[in-house]
């Protein structure tokens, strides 16, 4: 392994410029045509949007009447899932809601790229 040594004010420069890089690319991304219907949602989302316990939640999955992830503890849906419940009833909320879900995911994931592009 090779060590290579340089000055600090040149190690400052090379980090801010590959930061400035970084946000030139986060902010002329051309919008991404994923289909929203796979983005996945945590339970505290779900909730909070649909105004929805987490009782609810915990009992359409233990009923398995609702798909769902599990990563490093916490519970993600799919937002076609999500309005699959709404379709069956199974879910007690509005298209207003669900959209206020998407909505503000959307913006949650966005922010966490410019954040993640400024470290």
């Amino acid at each position: 392994m090779d060590v290579i040594t340089i000055e600090s004010q040149a190690y400052k420069e090379l980090v801010s410029k590959i930061n400035t890089i970084a946000k030139f690319v986060v902010e002329h991304q051309s919008p991404e045509t994923k289909n929203p219907d796979e983005e996945w949602v945590d339970s505290y989302e779900v909730c909070t949007f649909l105004n929805i316990s987490e009782r609810t939640l915990q009992r359409l999955r233990s009923k398995g009447m609702i798909s769902y992830s599990l990563l490093s503890g916490k519970t993600y849906y799919t937002i076609g899932e999500i309005k699959r419940m709404l379709s069956e009833k199974r879910i007690r909320s509005n298209e207003e809601a669900l959209q206020n879900l998407i909505n503000n995911h959307q913006q949650y994931v966005q922010q966490r790229r410019i954040t993640k592009a400024n470290k």
